[in-house]
């Protein structure tokens, strides 16, 4: 057998080649959703995907989605793919009186004094954006972006204060062992607030914290697919969702080295198998036969 180290051309590999099928575990994390301006909720974390079994040959092509943008509106964050695996972007977080938006986890509603609906996440691969309720008294915060492993939080009463309604918590993440080290990720983005009432906490997972008189807002965590914490009153834009990752786990007697966009090689962490951490997107091509 022998193990190529060729790839040809625009990541194409030598006309005629064939290559050897094996099976790799994988985890694949889309880029957070970003967050509104003007009490807004937070970003629902990116798609969140792991499976072990998985059969590849040849060339597999590795997109790592970037968190989403955010202005006077947000943007959603975009898919990784890993060969045929889409993780879906994590949905927007809504801006003053806006539901949240749909992804991987849904987006967190912005602040009203009306209830709204939270964004719905994709089956399967994270959950639903907080519900705001309604707030007689005074304006309600925004709520958390849904995480990989728990929907986002509504806003909350706080005991000490009936004239606002706090932002509510991001969605907390999943956690994985895929590098030999227990690793939490796709964290929702807290909801944000006036700055005389809390924000929400950014969900475990690299979930951004909410505008208010607790915490600063926040950007969801590069490469943890965390969404964006939630602006305040007066806050003209959030933040930006965090980008995604994509790891393989393939074992020794399978790796071929054959890559590009410079993943991280870990062949130490895990007996017997070689860890790839792709936090921009490239390929990996199995071994040629």
């Amino acid at each position: 057998m022998s193990f190529g180290y060729r790839v040809l051309g625009f990541g194409s590999a030598e006309s005629g080649a064939t290559f050897a099928t094996h099976n790799v575990e994988y985890l694949v994390v889309a880029g957070g959703g970003g967050s509104g301006g003007t009490v807004s909720g937070g970003g629902g974390a990116g798609g969140y995907l792991t499976a072990s079994g998985y059969s590849i040959n040849g060339v597999n092509t590795i997109t790592v989605g970037g968190g989403g943008a955010t202005g006077g509106t947000a943007d959603t964050g975009d898919d990784s793919v890993f060969s045929t695996i889409t993780s879906d972007g994590g949905g927007k977080g809504g801006g003053f009186q806006a539901g949240g938006g749909n992804g991987g986890s849904g987006g967190g509603t912005g602040g009203r004094t009306n209830a709204l609906t939270g964004g719905s996440a994709t089956s399967g691969q994270g959950n639903d954006g907080g519900d705001s309720a309604a707030n007689a008294n005074a304006l309600a915060g925004g709520c958390g972006g849904g995480g990989a492993g728990a929907v986002g939080g509504p806003n909350r009463q706080p005991a000490n204060d009936t004239n606002f309604k706090a932002g509510g918590h991001g969605g907390a993440g999943l956690a994985s062992s895929i590098t030999g080290s227990s690793v939490t990720r796709a964290g929702g983005g807290g909801g944000g607030i006036d700055q005389a009432a809390e924000g929400g906490n950014g969900g475990s997972g690299g979930g951004g914290a909410g505008h208010g008189s607790n915490t600063t807002k926040a950007a969801g965590t590069a490469n943890t697919g965390g969404g964006g914490g939630g602006a305040g009153t007066g806050n003209t834009s959030g933040t930006a969702g965090g980008s995604g990752v994509v790891i393989l786990k393939i074992a020794d007697a399978d790796y071929s080295g054959t890559t590009t966009g410079s993943p991280t090689v870990d062949t130490s962490s895990v007996d017997n198998y070689t860890i790839l951490i792709y936090n921009a997107s490239g390929t990996y091509t199995t071994a040629e036969t």
